[in-house]
């Protein structure tokens, strides 16, 4: 049934966590503003396998439901083939591309550590797994049995954390993720920020 179909639809980590973690891996070296973008998306970019949800919920209430969701999502974008397709792609987009390759491989595993952390539904519940080796092999499926749930406290802890370590970044660098959208909206946020707690 089409109920069936939505109940295994079930988001992975909040994308802002990998997001912030990539934000300050990029920001364990000197790179320009391009730079650390490509090295904070490396840390999105896994989830681009979740996009079938969308087709999943167009065809959700027809007789023939697709299920890409269930079957794509840490499949596809989760494993280490297409991490070193993203890494590939930093090294063609940066100017110092053996740092921003390398950084872009740490933030991509990054997002997989967390989602094999904390991604689960809750006591009871499936785990998720990654297929590192996938297409190539179905093993091995890293899993953790203690997986926490997605609104469970070690997830909003460390989003806090690391939401308040860009915010002393950015109050001492003079930038921020907001910059990765509005270089202008950035200077108003780092302004702000010093305006409040003084210059560096």
């Amino acid at each position: 049934s089409s109920a069936a179909g939505f109940a295994t639809i079930r988001p992975g980590v909040n994308p802002v966590t990998p997001l912030l973690a990539g934000w300050l891996v990029a920001n364990t070296a000197s790179l320009g503003r391009r730079e650390r973008a490509v090295v904070t998306l490396a840390s999105v970019v896994p989830d681009l396998d979740g996009f079938g949800i969308v087709a999943d919920l167009i065809a959700g209430g027809t007789s023939g439901p697709l299920y890409w969701w269930s079957r794509l999502h840490h499949t596809m974008g989760h494993n280490l083939a297409f991490g070193l397709v993203v890494m590939g792609a930093a090294w063609c987009l940066a100017s110092r591309r053996l740092v921003v390759a390398g950084l872009a491989l740490v933030s991509f595993h990054l997002h997989l550590l967390g989602d094999v952390l904390g991604s689960g539904g809750g006591p009871g519940s499936h785990h998720f797994s990654i297929p590192y080796l996938a297409p190539f092999s179905g093993t091995p499926q890293i899993v953790w049995e203690g997986q926490w749930a997605l609104n469970a406290w070690p997830n909003i802890a460390i989003t806090l954390v690391f939401l308040g370590l860009a915010f002393h970044l950015a109050w001492r660098r003079g930038f921020s993720p907001v910059g990765l959208v509005s270089p202008r909206a950035d200077r108003v946020f780092v302004d702000t920020l010093r305006g409040r707690f003084g210059a560096p």
